[in-house]
């Protein structure tokens, strides 16, 4: 039986028959959390309300696989985790996908899904798909209208934004992390979904997932350089924009030799406002953009995190598809 729980700003007594969750996810009205079997998924509340889609965001916890000591939901083949759980975990992830939209587990209409993921490269390629591919695809993102294909990626601090056109019922997965993002990954999504479906950016709904927040990710000065030479509000993006060529005053006061300097301290990025930055940028309307606050850093009681824990952790999935 799947429960469905909105995120609140006021704590709210759960009805009679409400199962309370014991997750404790960041209050916010625009995002629900979906339960089945013990497999629990975040989803944007814009995109819930529409019928024949599929989507979501998975979260660490349940699962077929253990990891120091727990049960957790890792839906990519690592070292440390076997292939069946893997796959076993896959089958949890979109099943709880399908029961959370009422309407598509009543009438049976996501039964033949089929989950497409790519071999991400930290890239600005981009995928459309008609059918089912005979095997993965190297890129960071994919769109389709077809029915049936369920579009997936990996994430383990990098952000995972779910497109949706509502109209023309298309739809788009994009992995991106600080490569990616420097790449406009996002927005040449939405390019091509313009190209391929004819659609309009101002009808298209966007999702930006958990990820690692401004809060905790540190990146060196020479990657804020790359932001600065690419994009006019790059500052934006930084708690404190630093490139490593800004002169000391203090230089004589150092014990290092004349013309040298200490390193320059690591920056902030905030990889969410630079994609939602990039998504206003392509057209889309700024009601239309759902951002997630959560950090998956800070949150490694829900998600996993590459910066926090290294190769031995798990991997997330983002999913959105058209039900049949």
């Amino acid at each position: 039986m799947s429960s469905t729980k909105p995120l609140k700003q006021k704590r709210r007594a759960p009805k009679a028959n409400a199962k309370r969750s014991p997750s404790k996810f960041a209050a916010s009205r625009n995002w629900l959390e979906r339960e089945l079997s013990g497999v629990r998924v975040v989803q944007a509340a814009s995109l819930a309300r529409i019928p024949w889609l599929v989507h979501g965001f998975s979260t660490r916890p349940g699962g077929a696989s253990e990891l120091n000591g727990q049960r957790v939901l890792n839906l990519s083949v690592t070292d440390w985790d076997a292939r069946e759980n893997v796959v076993e975990n896959r089958t949890r992830f979109v099943a709880a996908l399908v029961g959370a939209n009422a309407l598509v587990a009543k009438n049976g209409l996501a039964r033949e899904m089929q989950l497409v993921a790519l071999k991400q490269i930290h890239s600005d390629v981009v995928h459309a798909f008609a059918a089912p591919p005979k095997e993965a695809c190297q890129g960071d993102a994919s769109i389709t209208h077809q029915q049936g294909l369920l579009l997936g990626v990996q994430t383990a601090d990098c952000v995972p934004i779910l497109l949706v056109d509502p109209k023309r019922r298309a739809v788009a997965a994009v992995h991106a992390g600080w490569r990616g993002t420097l790449a406009r990954v996002v927005a040449k999504t939405v390019g091509q979904i313009q190209m391929r479906f004819g659609s309009k950016a101002a009808d298209l709904l966007a999702a930006i997932g958990p990820s690692i927040g401004g809060c905790c990710y540190e990146v060196g000065t020479e990657v804020a350089t790359q932001f600065t030479s690419q994009f006019t509000d790059a500052a934006d993006y930084f708690d404190e924009l630093r490139t490593g060529d800004e002169p000391n005053p203090l230089q004589w006061l150092n014990m290092m030799p004349p013309g040298h300097q200490p390193p320059p301290k690591n920056v902030l990025l905030d990889l969410r406002k630079a994609n939602r930055a990039q998504l206003l940028a392509a057209g889309l309307r700024d009601a239309n953009i759902t951002v997630s606050d959560l950090c998956t850093a800070c949150r490694r009681d829900l998600f996993f995190s590459y910066r926090k824990e290294g190769a031995a952790t798990g991997r997330m999935l983002s999913a959105i598809g058209i039900a049949r």
